[in-house]
């Protein structure tokens, strides 16, 4: 069958598939004289995905046309986002831990699954973006398949429609009436104080109200569109940044994810409680059985920014921009950015110092101070005296296998195998040293690191934020929730009426709330006296 235009008797030329003319209404498929109620789905026009199926666009048109496939679509992205939650994701594991032996480390097998499958960054995942593309693809296909030929269609309808397809509408009812007992100028002025528009020709009257509701599903395909680009446009360099900065007093680092070069310093952290003697405060304070509610918490920032190119192994030169107190809710603001205080950690441990004791006389060869973020590999003592660090365990622990190994890079708990190199021993003497731990576990040594102090300082919890896709999601929401209520307070109603010799026939269609369109129908009939049109649908035996 040669796929060409449809012309009806009426003279309009249909898209071939069309099933009920888009001007007159009469049914171009099936036998007229049929009682069978009309698909009035889309006016019966012709969609491209139901018409054409042989080329190669045709199938991909068809395949995001369906709406089970978008479902499907929903329903991967669903049960992605759920296991994502399963395990934290990698924003939310601990600062400077390694996501490639973390996950293992505290989930296992599953866990490291759960890292190679790209679970741990799922929002940023490729497959993840081509899911969400999918979807996006889909809402468009599948709105641009039914909205073009319903438009068309109801662009085009005419006052008169063809009597087949009068007769197969769900209200329909004949009133037989005298010519001077019923005129359509009354049954205009009832159709129109229940604000429908109502035009006329040739003894046929179109009433129509609401149309504009059936556009309330394609707005909202819209807004869910644009937010979904919204969503995917957080992934793009420099429209989206929620990165974490800890910050220890005194020092200074880069701002990640920044276009251009930013550093901040910390100038000095301060932490301020409420005075449990205070009367003010010392009901409250002890009904939340704390010892000190913290009052204020905040840190003295100095931002700058780089001055030129930054040549490798030297500082960067920078130049100073602003001092600001960072505090929760009075973000430090710049080129679009804002830094939050969000959280502390009081008495982090930077440094340790240790001895290099003869453990009989007791006497100490020489002092090693080791940078828990940064050990070096030897540290060099005095007269042939030297001690190395084999390894180095931030936050230790013992595993399953009653190894030594770290939570993360995060001095909490340090410890170390050392090897004590020595006149008397130039192999070295291997010594596991720890918070309040001073292990031997190749045997017996003549000596032993013995623990002087500890440097601490105080960090700050920051959070660089930076967001150009809130007016886009913005924009997405308040569209989408338009066309949410343009489709659910409203329906689109029509009603046609026939003068045939010493008859009327009315006949009527909405998209929905047939309860509300038949008390419509009634309210006008009452006025008119016209006979109420009967359900068809309910009619036994009708097909």
């Amino acid at each position: 069958m040669s796929k060409k235009n449809i012309t009806c008797e009426c003279g309009h030329v249909n898209p071939y598939g069309t099933e009920i003319c888009e001007v007159c209404g009469k049914p171009l498929q099936g036998d007229l004289k049929s009682n069978k109620l009309l698909n009035m789905r889309y006016e019966g026009s012709a969609r491209r995905s139901q018409t054409y199926r042989t080329t190669i666009v045709d199938k991909i048109w068809n395949f995001f046309s369906s709406v089970k496939v978008g479902i499907w679509i929903i329903v991967l992205l669903l049960v992605a986002s759920a296991i994502g939650t399963i395990f934290p994701q990698e924003m939310y594991i601990p600062p400077l831990s390694d996501p490639t032996v973390y996950y293992e480390e505290q989930y296992g097998i599953l866990g490291q699954l759960y890292y190679d499958l790209g679970f741990h960054n799922l929002y940023g995942s490729w497959w993840y973006m081509l899911l969400i593309a999918a979807l996006g693809l889909s809402l468009i296909v599948a709105s641009l398949d039914r909205f073009v030929p319903l438009y068309r269609a109801l662009k085009k309808q005419r006052v008169i429609r063809h009597e087949s397809f009068m007769k197969r509408q769900k209200y329909f009812g004949v009133t037989e009436v005298d010519d001077n007992k019923v005129e359509l100028t009354s049954i205009k002025e009832a159709l129109q104080k229940k604000r429908y528009n109502v035009k006329e020709e040739d003894g046929h009257l179109f009433a129509e109200k609401n149309r504009f509701s059936r556009w309330g599903p394609y707005v909202n395909h819209i807004g869910l569109i644009l937010f979904l680009i919204g969503g995917m446009l957080r992934f793009f360099p420099g429209m989206y940044v929620d990165e974490v900065l800890w910050l220890r007093e005194g020092e200074t680092e880069q701002i990640k994810g920044t276009e251009e070069a930013y550093y901040l310093k910390s100038d000095g952290f301060i932490l301020e409680t409420y005075d449990n003697n205070d009367a003010k405060f010392k009901d409250a304070i002890e009904a939340s059985g704390q010892a000190a509610v913290v009052k204020n918490y905040q840190t003295d920032s100095v931002l700058y920014k780089q001055v030129g190119e930054r040549i490798a192994g030297t500082d960067p030169e920078l130049k100073k921009i602003k001092e600001h107190p960072i505090q929760v809710n009075k973000p430090l603001k710049f080129d679009g950015y804002a830094i939050y205080q969000v959280d502390y950690k009081l008495n982090e441990l930077q440094s340790m110092t240790f001895t290099m004791d003869n453990k009989e006389t007791e006497e100490s060869v020489g002092e090693l101070t080791v940078n828990l973020y940064n050990p070096e590999k030897e540290y060099e003592l005095k007269d042939g005296y030297r001690v190395e660090v084999m390894d180095y365990f931030p936050d230790f622990e013992f595993n399953d296998k009653g190894e030594p190994t770290t939570k993360s890079k995060v001095p909490n708990n340090p410890a170390f195998i050392l090897n004590m190199i020595s006149p008397e021993h130039p192999d070295g003497e291997v010594a596991f040293v720890a918070i309040k731990q001073n292990l031997e576990p190749l045997g017996e040594n003549e000596y032993k690191m013995s623990f002087q102090n500890v440097d601490t300082k105080n960090v700050s919890g920051l959070v660089v934020r930076k967001d150009n896709t809130l007016w886009i999601l913005a924009i997405g929401g308040a569209i989408f929730m338009i066309g949410v209520i343009q489709g659910m307070y409203w329906n689109h109603r029509r009603i046609w009426v026939r003068r045939k010799d010493n008859e009327i026939w009315l006949s009527s269609h909405t998209n929905k709330n047939w309860y509300g369109l038949k008390r419509e129908l009634e309210s006008v009939t009452n006025q008119t006296g016209l006979q109420m049109p009967i359900d068809q649908s309910e009619q036994k035996n009708r097909y």
